[in-house]
């Protein structure tokens, strides 16, 4: 039963549910109501009083409005609605004074401070301080912190509003940072000056309201107002972040969270944030052909007319669809191999994810699912490497009370996890249980790659969508490459799987850079980055990066969404549908469409889902035949989660990243 009750806010009355606070009832009536510690994804600490307003009849003194809820509020005399004022005399004045109080030790940085620009308390003190300070006495001054690589600390700036140490503890899970000392002597400080040891610290960077926390990465680099800013998806995994790319001239200057409430909320991994660099190494910028065992620069015409000449003259053809590339290549890449007679395939992992059925690769549940279920059960997937956004999730449903369970290998995931064996005979035990008792409980079982890319793959998911059956749960498999669901979309399979591939003798690689090519087969590249499948080709097509074409990329809950271009591509690189497009016509087989809009349109005749932009389909579900299980345990399917694709190996960050994760798995532990 909703509690809704009728308020006036500056004389204009509006009906908010009771359990709301006042300054979400403010926003609800259209009011601007200043804040610092206030986050509406982090609990409540009320301890900036910014946002006071005046409750008419209340006490004489100004209330809090991020701790006051409106059911709290006392109606008039006889009855009439309660009376909030958010710009009453006394409410000015309140907001001065503690505007006055902020800036006693707030050292005057502003033009040297990389959050100028962008910073909450330069706005507020602009739109409600004072233009002048009482205050003569020496600042005091903290000495600033190691946070570790990422994030650049400047504490003398701090107002103690504590967004990054709710945000850390409450949905990071970290217990590393607090308030010490008390007075003028209290500061924000790691315990035992540790570094912060988490995937997902780059997002108190966006909460912190003043420059104590910056980018280290970005610093003083560009300023935001000479960045051209692009809303577009994130790529890194395949939960499909909303982010906003912000440029400056060609370059990528830095990586920024959007709020999508279904997806991401607003935080994003710090793979996602911090791996622009990597944008700007290692690129293919212009053709090559190998030449007796070496590569040499050559031009497109030449490059076109030997990819064409070794494809027209293949005995089996192949294509291999990496893990980086939107929809409209793949379905560019499929027309053109099929047209030729070959195969293309797209489980480059040899997942075993049923073709054509999608309750089987994507499955019945939504991301937004996972808050509300009460039962979670993980089957040989880590999702705090594969999809640490998506872990944060599940995190908020343990905070709620959700019991998490698992099948596979144990690691830390920041909540607490019922470990129920590691291998298949774990797994066979449970589905052969009576699960009654979880019908009419929210439930979602979630299946990773880890479970499915071995010789039993086919069967694990069919014990595992027999198991979500007889508890009537939802089903979601967690998928580790961002244009994996996309592709199985557009039927980007070889009926064999990798083996119809290791048998061909030309191999058009788009993007694949996580497989191993053996001796003997002429390799077309088409990519961005000069990695693995770059040194194996013969002829080299420099492809485009995700910043760097409009595309497509269905998320891990089937979800298409829409990435858009922020940059252009380097050198003599092309987007990767129009060097497809250009290729066919080489080939005599020339494809139906001179843009993508055209080509956009023939592949949603097709693939009608895909033009609803971000609506998650239903799957019809279509059991899996659960076949004959294997003794072995689960296998973790990432092993170093910031190396995992050719931009995050191309940039110093994630590479820096990985050697401190790398030394604080081999730090020895003290003797208990």
């Amino acid at each position: 039963m909703s509690d809704t009750r009728k308020i006036i806010i500056d004389g204009q009355e509006v009906e908010v549910d009771g359990a709301m606070t006042l300054i979400q009832a403010c926003e609800e009536a259209g009011i601007e109501v200043p804040r610092f510690c206030y986050h509406e994804r982090l609990s409540i600490a009320g301890n900036c009083r910014m946002c006071l307003v005046e409750v008419v009849g209340g006490p004489p003194k100004p209330a809090a409005s991020c701790a006051m809820q409106v059911r709290d509020l006392r109606p008039g005399p006889e009855g009439q609605p309660p009376v909030v004022k958010t710009n009453s005399p006394m409410v000015k004045k309140a907001r001065e004074g503690v505007m006055e109080f902020l800036l006693i030790n707030h050292p005057l940085d502003c033009p040297i401070c990389d959050q100028g620009g962008e910073c909450d308390l330069q706005d507020q003190a602009m739109a409600y301080g004072v233009d002048f300070s009482r205050y003569r006495e020496p600042k005091r001054a903290v000495d600033d912190l190691d946070l570790g690589p990422l994030v650049e600390t400047h504490m003398t700036r701090c107002i103690s509003c504590t967004r990054c140490v709710r945000f850390t503890t409450e949905v990071a899970g970290l217990n590393v940072m607090g308030q010490t000392g008390r007075g003028e002597d209290a500061e924000i400080t790691s315990y035992l000056n540790e570094t912060l040891d988490s995937e997902l610290q780059g997002n108190i960077i966006d909460l912190c309201p003043v420059g104590a926390l910056v980018s280290k990465p970005y610093a003083f680099t560009a300023r935001p107002w000479e960045l051209t800013k692009t809303e577009t998806i994130d790529v890194m995994d395949a939960l499909g972040s909303n982010i906003r790319v912000d440029t400056k001239g060609r370059e990528v200057m830095r990586i920024l969270p959007r709020n999508h409430d279904g997806v991401n909320e607003e935080w994003i991994s710090d793979k996602t944030r911090f791996v622009w660099d990597g944008l700007r190494r290692q690129r293919l910028d212009r053709p090559y052909v190998r030449e007796n065992g070496k590569l040499r620069p050559a031009s497109w015409p030449e490059a076109l007319s030997k990819t064409a000449a070794a494809i027209k003259g293949a005995k089996s053809l192949a294509g291999l669809v990496g893990d980086l590339a939107p929809v409209e290549a793949i379905y560019g890449l499929k027309q053109l191999i099929e047209g030729q007679g070959g195969v293309v395939e797209c489980r480059t992992d040899g997942a075993k994810l049923p073709a054509g059925n999608r309750s089987g690769y994507v499955g019945t549940a939504t991301v937004e699912e996972i808050e509300e279920a009460e039962t979670i059960l993980l089957i040989g997937t880590n999702p705090r490497v594969e999809a640490p956004v998506l872990n944060a999730r599940i995190r908020k449903a343990w905070l709620k009370g959700a019991k998490v369970a698992r099948i596979g290998q144990p690691s830390d995931l920041t909540y607490e996890v019922d470990e129920l064996g590691t291998d298949r005979a774990a797994l066979e035990k449970l589905a052969g249980m009576d699960h009654s008792d979880k019908h009419g409980v929210p439930g979602v079982v979630i299946v990773g790659q880890g479970a499915l890319n071995e010789a039993d793959g086919s069967a694990v998911l069919g014990t595992a969508m027999k198991l979500a059956e007889a508890a009537q749960s939802k089903l979601l498999v967690l998928h580790t490459a961002a244009s994996r669901v996309g592709a199985m979309d557009v039927g980007a399979v070889a009926d064999n799987g990798m083996e119809a591939v290791s048998g061909a003798d030309v191999i058009y690689n788009l993007g694949a850079d996580e497989v191993e090519i053996a001796d003997g087969a002429f390799v077309i590249y088409q990519g961005s980055h000069g990695d693995r499948g770059a040194h194996r080709a013969d002829v080299i097509l420099p492809g485009a990066a995700y910043t760097e074409e409009q595309g497509l990329f269905v998320n891990t809950e089937g979800r298409p969404q829409l990435a858009l271009r922020a940059g252009f591509a380097p050198g003599e690189a092309k987007e990767n549908w129009a060097i497809l497009r250009a290729l066919s016509a080489e080939l005599g087989a020339k494809q139906p469409w001179d843009s993508i809009a055209q080509l956009r349109q023939a592949l949603v005749a097709e693939v009608p889902h895909l033009a609803e932009l971000d609506v998650v389909a239903e799957n019809a579900w279509q059991p899996v035949e659960p076949g004959k299980l294997g003794d072995a345990a689960f296998r973790e399917v990432i092993r170093d989660h910031y190396l995992t694709n050719p931009i995050a190996r191309a940039s110093e960050v994630m590479a820096e990243l990985s050697r401190n994760a790398r030394a604080r798995a081999e730090a020895p532990l003290a003797a208990e």
